[in-house]
């Protein structure tokens, strides 16, 4: 019904990224049904790797009045999960070992768009945490064009951290009122070199 909907605007386009937001949209529809039938707060799933580079949905993943694990990063999110299970299964075992996956599409993985979570969070730690620059990156074994990929993917995000429910700061920088930047302008701190001048 929705994809009949939107079809005549689609110009006969089909799957792709619309139609893998949609599932996220409309399931987040169907939480804030509940939340609101419920009178329950519903809490939005995207930890801190997630929400660094824009990998979560507007209006779908993103619904919700708290972000609990908004500056917890995807790594650490890991080994929380698996100390929660140091006496016996409280997480199913099969959602902390598969590879993580936003399953819009058929055997999608992370890492069809995201470096692996370890190296994406030493990114983050870097550019985020410690204002480093990417020059500094490179000479800690980071690729300069996955940093330099993340680190463009951080800026463009922007739009979205604004609009996300607010989050519980555990680390020393959390995103929102933690480090906030310019929505509306073109600066890329790799054009004008500002990102070798930072520190590493």
């Amino acid at each position: 019904m929705v994809l009949k909907s939107i079809a005549p605007a689609r110009g006969g386009r089909q799957g792709g990224l619309t139609e893998e937001n949609l599932q996220s949209r409309l399931r987040g529809l169907i939480l804030m049904a509940i939340s609101n039938d419920s009178g329950r707060l519903l809490l939005t799933t995207g930890n801190k790797s997630e929400m660094a580079v824009g990998y979560c949905t507007l209006y779908g993943d993103m619904c919700g009045a708290l972000a609990v694990i908004a500056d917890v990063p995807k790594t650490w999110v890991y080994r929380i999960s698996k100390w929660i299970n140091r006496k016996g299964e409280v997480i199913p075992r099969d959602s902390i070992e598969k590879a993580p996956s936003a399953e819009l599409r058929p055997d999608q993985k992370d890492q069809d768009s995201l470096p692996p979570y370890e190296e994406l969070d030493r990114i983050l730690e870097s550019y985020v945490v410690n204002e480093g620059s990417i020059q500094g990156m490179v000479k800690k074994g980071i690729s300069r064009p996955v940093a330099e990929e993340i680190v463009r993917k951080i800026g463009l995000s922007e739009y979205k951290r604004r609009q996300a429910a607010p989050g519980l700061r555990v680390t020393t920088k959390a995103f929102g009122m933690g480090r906030r930047v310019p929505l509306a302008q073109r600066f890329d701190p790799r054009s004008v070199g500002l990102s070798e001048k930072r520190k590493s």
